[in-house]
């Protein structure tokens, strides 16, 4: 497979340039499909694509364009020498040697540790010189070839266990003496690793891992490269990364596995940083390593290394995981659904969204509604707006928001699906989302289908298809048989039940309303909606009581007054800690801190998830207390709110609104004080055992 790689009709000398790196990219192209292992438009446009998100110019006078495409049927590597020199982007001036990397897009893993071979070799500066020198097409595939297929001197580590992505294990034994990837006449000093990855994973990837071995070498420094490309994962042992001193990330991609690294020192950049500067990244590394005040690692990001046997993760990390990316996904039309919506209230009055359909459909800027009427055809006695222009804007802005809020559960378990497979599964999800609204399941029945529809179209993405077939797959027969099973499944199996689940869990929270029990519903209700904010189970609580609304009694509406001030409770709280002690936050949750206040306030649960995640088992208890607390008293002072949504921006719909602020005031001071407390006490902690350490050390 490898010889047939490149071939002398693969290779071009003295070519004159067509125009621009656009037109020579379609002269490549066309050297390619001349030989029959691609079709020349479609690859010509996937290499084209690829180059508009990032340049592939490098450093030294090349440009690698490369992409994976179903237009290609056989991996190809075309070359071409130009005779005028052509920008590709590279800040050290224009090409004039152009390799490019034809891959299918099912391409075997074999084939992409040969062009990661190639992609090291770029970066030798006699690899670059032989090749301009070359007088021959057979000499230049030659030379490209024997780089290709030449035996490593050395082995970069892989991890005897660690996190790999879906698909083959690519784990290798871990190293020895004889093939450490460090340096000769390495001197003692810091220990670096380092995790390069771009989006394609087929060039850049390992020439920034070859750039930073070069200059390490040249200094004398240990280091240790885990490139996760598309030729698989070559990862760092634990007992690598226990004797490191600093971290460099060279990406253009999230990373896997990052809090394998929690705490410590890092250098970050893009990928190319790391091929075209890769000394000055040593040194910044080697002075980070030093530096207490350096940037670092920060704990709670990425995959849990912890969960993986065998150099796969297992399935309870990934559905969590998956359970995380389908609540961020979620968050934006959460934010812009609430906020759309309580604006809504605030200029339409809290009983627009009685009329906003009908207003929204029948009337515009240059025809308003008439209040009464649109009030007597609703059969309302009354609305609270106050002229045809103010319940026509707020009817637009309450249509809009509760448009965006209706894609809830539909994000969520689309996005679920996402996580767990990919692509594939972003359709079935959304559709098996769509479905468990239907049947009245809600939001579990959206985390059921997302769950469902992510493993089953991982599942397809297993299967080996023919090549002829394999481009159909991910965009049409998995999302198409996906769906199918999904939907399937809840219509004719779990819809029904889960609907009934659901039923019953309003019906009992119900019967606890009234008497003394109210004040336990309310304390209930709090740590329900602090418990997973903006989860399943705070949307049971809040599905509970924005249902009880049409029943329009004092009841209903203290148990929606309840759900809503208990839901203010963990962004207003995370806010106030970030205040009272800023050094126990990053820079980025400090940020969050600020913008939390303006979610708390519009009672968007979800601003304090970036919390939890990074912390949950002192974020959510903590707010969990404070939403208790909130509960108890709303329901202990009798408030009531007519509006489902909007915070403080409903005041006009709370009764009273004093007791509603003191509630919601009270609750987020005990939940700010209680997770400052805790957090300052692991920091402590945290600092005794540093002093204790460095104490012995000294010793």
């Amino acid at each position: 497979m490898s010889n047939t790689l490149m071939t002398p009709e693969l290779v071009r000398l003295g070519v004159q340039p067509a125009g621009d790196k656009l037109a020579v990219i379609g002269q490549m192209a066309e050297l390619i499909a001349s030989t029959g292992r691609a079709e020349q438009a479609g690859l010509e446009a996937a290499m084209l694509d690829r180059e508009s998100k990032f340049a592939t110019g490098m450093p030294g006078g090349i440009a690698i364009p490369h992409c994976r495409s179903a237009a290609v049927s056989e991996a190809a590597l075309g070359f071409m020498r130009l005779s005028e020199p052509v920008d590709f982007g590279a800040k050290d001036g224009p090409a004039d040697i152009v390799i490019a990397i034809a891959a299918p897009d099912a391409d075997e893993a074999e084939h992409m540790k040969l062009l990661a071979k190639l992609s090291r070799a770029l970066v030798r500066k006699e690899f670059l010189a032989s090749l301009r020198a070359a007088g021959s097409e057979q000499e230049v595939s030659d030379l490209i070839m024997g780089a290709i297929n030449a035996q490593p001197k050395r082995r970069t580590e892989a991890a005897t266990a660690g996190v790999a992505p879906a698909g083959p294990s690519t784990a290798e034994p871990a190293p020895t003496q004889a093939n450490m990837p460090v340096s000769e006449g390495v001197v003692a000093g810091p220990v670096i690793v380092a995790i390069t990855s771009c989006p394609t994973g087929i060039a850049h990837t390992y020439m920034a891992a070859e750039s930073l071995e070069n200059a390490a070498r040249d200094k004398g420094i240990e280091i240790h490269v885990e490139t996760q490309g598309s030729g698989g994962v070559e990862w760092l042992s634990p007992e690598t990364i226990a004797r490191a001193d600093a971290l460099i990330i060279a990406s253009d991609v999230n990373v896997t596995g990052r809090e394998r690294f929690a705490g410590m020192p890092l250098i970050e950049s893009p990928v190319k940083r790391a091929i075209s500067n890769g000394p000055q990244m040593i040194d910044e590394a080697i002075a980070a390593s030093s530096n207490p005040r350096a940037a670092r690692v920060e704990a709670g990001k990425g995959a849990n290394v912890s969960e993986v046997s065998g150099g796969t993760p297992r399935w309870g990390s990934r559905i969590q995981q998956a359970l995380m990316t389908g609540v961020s996904y979620m968050i934006p039309f959460v934010a812009a659904g609430g906020l759309l919506t309580a604006l809504g209230f605030l200029v339409g009055g809290y009983d627009v969204a009685f009329v906003s359909n009908d207003v929204v459909l029948n009337y515009s800027f240059w025809n308003l509604p008439d209040v009464a009427t649109v009030a007597s055809n609703a059969g309302l006695d009354q609305l609270q707006a106050s002229s045809g222009f103010m319940l026509y804007t707020g009817a637009v802005l309450q249509f809009l928001g509760s448009t965006g809020m209706g894609f809830l559960v539909a994000a969520l378990s689309g996005y679920i699906a996402f996580g767990l497979a990919g692509r594939p599964g972003i359709a079935p999800g959304f559709i098996g989302g769509a479905v468990a609204v239907v049947v009245g399941a809600g939001f579990i029945g959206g985390l059921i289908t997302g769950i469902l529809a992510g493993l089953v179209a991982y599942w397809f993405t297993t299967l080996k298809a023919p090549r002829w077939l394999s481009g159909l797959m991910p965009v049409v027969i998995i999302p198409l048989i996906t769906t199918f099973i999904v939907g399937g499944l809840m219509l004719t199996l779990l819809g029904r039940p889960l609907a009934s689940f659901m039923t019953w869990l309003q019906e009992s929270l119900t019967s606890m309303s009234g008497g003394g029990a109210g004040i336990l519903l309310g304390i209930i209700l709090g740590l329900m909606m602090c418990f997973d904010m903006g989860g399943p189970v705070n949307k049971a609580a809040y599905l509970f009581a924005t249902a009880g609304l049409a029943a329009q009694t004092q009841a209903s509406w203290e148990i929606m007054a309840a759900v809503m001030a208990s839901g203010m409770v963990p962004p207003l709280a995370m806010a106030l800690s970030t205040v009272l002690r800023p050094k126990l936050y990053t820079e980025v949750e400090r940020e969050n801190g600020t913008a939390a206040w303006l979610l708390g306030a519009s009672f968007i649960s979800e601003g304090a998830i970036p919390f939890a995640a990074a912390d949950p088992f002192r974020v959510i208890p903590s707010a969990m207390v404070g939403g208790g607390v909130t509960g108890a008293i709303i329901m202990a002072l009798g408030v009531g709110s007519k509006a489902p949504h909007g915070g403080i921006f409903v005041f006009f719909a709370i009764d009273p609104a004093w007791a509603y602020v003191l509630a919601v005031v009270v609750g987020s001071v005990v939940a700010g004080l209680l997770v400052t407390a805790l957090k300052s006490a692991t920091a402590r902690k945290s600092n005794l055992a540093t002093e204790k350490v460095a104490q012995e050390v000294a010793a």
